[in-house]
């Protein structure tokens, strides 16, 4: 025994030598970095995406449930708090069952041994791999607390369903925070350890109940609940159902958006090292305008007809038997009740094919399973079977010929499908209504004008339809909606808003278009001599491009930079003045915030800054901000910089506080930021906002005016085709910019413009945008004047003139005085300077 005894501690003692210094140091368990997802917040700090294949969301000691803590040690380690890091009863214990059974029933292992393995060691069930882990166990308890290392295990541990963590797990399996569990789902949760597949209450709901009572058995045996509570936790269902990512904001594109910046700036690490990215997107406003897009694109897609079904099933076994004829002294037409069939139909297998059909936008799969004269039943995919009536949906579904025509209504809704059709429900008002998925798609963003700031971004009716990210990627001419770029430049240039230029129809021989080109107006209609004002707001395509062949297409292009254009993809030609190139939402979104701040450049930028797993600000947005009081102060110098690191400071009497703590307290201004560049006159930008408010008070906007508001401006933009719909408007606090169109360049239909596709989706978010937003009148800049004109010359009205109208004037570009004594009351302006070329 002796000899026995001695040459196995010689054998353990060899064992420790050669093993000992290979162990890593336990030091590094207190700097570890869990595995941990990336994710994407909005500036309210609203959740909007997560990314990487773990879910994992990391708690303090003090944050565990006491009664999770008990189901945890009962199940897996009930001496926890007495031994030293190893259970010699339960070495003995698993020694025991192998020599018995030979088999390895279980390992034996405290807690602490498996926060060695979890960190450390793999899961390959070998001798050496157990001595290590006991060794590591024994370094482990004399460097760290208890509380330490079940800290450390509590998140660690998989727990099925990607969920690493018990804070993750609460998530996956209840949608609740770990405080808000029952006992019953804390003692589920506590049995997931043991098996996260095998005994999962998802994939294996009756072996998670056995093992959870055995859990909720141990409490009671060591005292740790009391019999009521155990009774009434016993006899508690398993609840446990997979819940994704809570996600609070629906943000996809912008998710994507933020996804990609952070792989750029931190590699493959970003989905592991628990980055957090927040966004400069308003969760309200985003919510609003995804929203927003998928209505106006059903409204618009339901003026063009419907299209049948997606798909047509073949009809399952006893379908085919007629049903019994209808109970004559039952009411008929919109009251109708389709009967029941006599024969036991297992729709399962419809069901099946359901639950892979994706919604999008909202809109959920259903089959036809029964049409009646005006009624149809229709099956969801948890069995529900729902009955359509005539008002929901069915005697609106005129078919669809082509977009600009559609058939007759329908007489019935044997017309519209039969069964095995695959359709789309729409939710209204609480009821369900027949519905499709639109064909054509939609982009909407909206900016702060003070600093460029993404306040809410949607990239097309549903992400999952399409990735797609209209918002950015897509290339589409903006027809009318370009015009005030232009009409910017013409006064700039000497033009004024009374100028009058000849709305008339002419033909250009231009090389650089490659034939000749004849432009016209929407209807064909002529207005003659039309004053720039009205040439906008009206959207008259032939005065703009007289207005842009009077300045030149190289002065024109010479300022678009200014806007955040490159200069050199724009057309060298007067295609220009209609809005011939290619932009995407966001590049007109940010040339009309100059008109919106009053003529400074800013840039868009969508996320704010970026911390890391410990808290620290990793990544930060300076934006160049619009600071008026600023330039007052230092007569627009727009060169200064913010400086992040300066200290505490008096400035003059003031108490100046850091950057970084003026962030973390909310009270950062825009003196704060790098200045943006004053690009455009105050007048003028004064005079351009006029213009474009003109056009939603009386122009081709007018239908904005039920906002109900004063101080918005925009202009509505239509291409030929018409192909894209456009309408980009704003106050002093938000730009917007939506678009309709589609993917393939398919014309629209014939009566759709800007303000019938575009701008009711403009309406509907802006509306959410501006609640309880007071309005935003500009001050009138110096230099401006008003002046009575005549509207016919855009000469300065003779006194007492009934038909004279006012409008705003740079100073020096006033009309001249009139002579009231000159003989037929002609007045000595030159007109040759404001009608520009002779009537024909």
């Amino acid at each position: 025994m002796l000899a026995g005894t001695g040459a196995a501690l010689s054998l353990l003692a060899g064992m420790y030598l050669y093993l000992s210094p290979q162990l890593p140091s336990v030091d590094s368990l207190r700097d570890v970095k869990l595995q941990t997802p990336l994710r994407i917040y909005s500036r309210d700090k609203k959740l909007i995406a997560e990314f990487g294949e773990k879910r994992r969301n990391p708690v303090k000691y003090d944050e565990i449930p006491q009664a999770y803590i008990d189901a945890l040690l009962s199940a897996e380690d009930d001496t926890f708090f007495e031994h030293g890091g190893v259970s010699l009863k339960g070495l003995m214990r698993a020694a025991t069952q192998l020599v018995t059974t030979g088999r390895r029933a279980s390992g034996g292992s405290t807690i602490t041994m498996q926060v060695a393995r979890n960190y450390y060691l793999s899961r390959r069930k070998t001798f050496a791999r157990k001595f290590n882990e006991i060794l590591l166990a024994l370094r482990i308890e004399q460097e760290l607390s208890k509380e330490e290392i079940l800290e450390l295990y509590v998140n660690v541990i998989f727990l099925g369903n990607r969920a690493y963590g018990i804070k993750a797990a609460s998530q996956v399996y209840y949608g609740k925070e770990l405080h808000d569990l029952s006992l019953a789902q804390i003692a589920m949760l506590a049995g997931l350890p043991k098996g996260p597949s095998s005994m999962n209450p998802i994939a294996n709901p009756p072996r998670a109940l056995e093992r959870r009572n055995w859990i909720l058995g141990r409490m009671l045996e060591l005292e740790k609940i009391d019999d009521a509570a155990y009774n009434l936790a016993v006899a508690e269902p398993v609840t446990a159902e997979y819940h994704s990512s809570n996600v609070d904001v629906n943000a996809p594109y912008v998710a994507e958006m933020a996804r990609t910046k952070a792989i750029e700036l931190f590699g493959l690490d970003a989905y592991t090292e628990g980055y957090k990215v927040y966004t400069s997107i308003d969760s309200r406003l985003q919510n609003k305008a995804q929203q927003s897009v998928i209505d106006g694109l059903i409204l618009y897609d339901e003026r063009h007809g419907y299209r049948g079904a997606e798909q047509q099933w073949p009809l399952l076994p006893g379908m085919n038997t007629p049903e019994p004829e209808a109970n004559e002294e039952e009411p008929s037409g919109d009251s109708e009740r389709l009967q029941t069939t006599a024969i036991e139909i297992d729709y399962t297998p419809w069901q099946e094919k359901l639950s892979t059909i994706p919604v999008y936008g909202g809109l959920i799969p259903a089959v036809v399973i029964a049409v009646g004269e005006q009624t149809a039943r229709v099956l969801l995919e948890d069995g529900t079977q729902l009955e359509l009536g005539w008002e929901q949906g069915l005697k609106t579904a005129a078919p669809y010929i082509n977009e600009s025509s559609v058939g007759p209504r329908p007489d019935s809704a044997q017309e519209i499908f039969e069964p095995g059709a695959l359709i789309r429900l729409r939710q209204l008002d609480g009821h369900w209504q027949l519905s499709q998925i639109p064909a054509a798609q939609s982009a909407l963003v909206a900016l702060s004008p003070h600093n460029g700031a993404v306040l809410s971004l949607v990239g097309g009716f549903d992400f999952n339809q399409s990735h797609f990210n209209r918002v950015t990627q897509a290339r589409r001419q903006p027809g009318s909606n370009f015009k005030p770029f232009i009409y910017t430049a013409a006064l700039e240039n000497g033009m004024t808003a009374a100028t009058i230029i000849n709305d008339a129809p002419f033909v250009i021989e231009d090389d650089a278009l490659e034939s000749t080109w004849r432009p016209k107006n929407d209807g064909g209609r002529f207005d003659g001599p039309t004053r720039l004002r009205r040439a906008l707001y009206r959207s008259r395509n032939l005065v703009s491009v007289r207005i842009l062949r009077e300045i030149g297409v190289s002065t024109a292009i010479s300022g678009m930079h200014r806007y955040g254009f490159n200069e050199a993809e724009l057309p060298r030609d007067l295609s220009l003045a209609l809005g011939s190139p290619g932009l995407a939402p966001l590049d007109i979104a940010n040339g009309y915030a100059v008109f919106a701040n009053g003529g400074y450049r800013v840039v868009p930028f969508l996320i704010e800054r970026i911390v890391d797993y410990d808290a620290n600000v990793v990544y930060e947005a300076l934006p160049h901000t619009v600071c008026k009081s600023c330039d007052q102060e230092t007569g627009g110098d727009d060169s200064s910089e913010t400086n992040l690191n300066a200290p505490f400071a008096f400035t003059g009497d003031a108490f100046e506080l850091p950057f970084d703590i003026k962030r973390l307290l909310g009270l950062l201004e825009p003196q704060d930021f790098p200045r943006a560049a004053k690009v455009l006159d105050d007048r003028v930008a004064y005079i351009m906002d006029s213009i474009l408010q003109d056009v939603i008070r009386k122009g081709t906007g007018v239908r904005a005016k039920a906002l109900g508001r004063g101080d918005l401006a925009g202009k509505t933009g239509t291409t030929n085709g018409p192909n894209d719909a456009w309408f980009t408007g704003y106050n002093g606090e938000i730009v917007t910019t939506t678009w309709v169109g589609f993917d393939q360049f398919e014309p629209l239909g014939n009566r759709e413009y800007g303000g019938s596709a575009a701008l009711p989706i403009w309406i509907d978010f802006m509306r959410t945008a501006l609640e309880n937003t007071p309005e935003t009148p500009r001050p009138q800049p110096a230099g401006i004047v008003t002046v009575r004109i005549d509207p016919e010359t855009g000469l300065r009205a003779r006194a007492g003139d009934p038909d004279a109208i006012f409008e705003i004037f740079r100073s020096e570009f006033a009309p001249a005085e009139i002579d009231e004594e000159q003989p037929n009351g002609k007045s000595p302006y030159d007109t040759s300077a404001t009608i520009t070329e002779e009537l024909f």
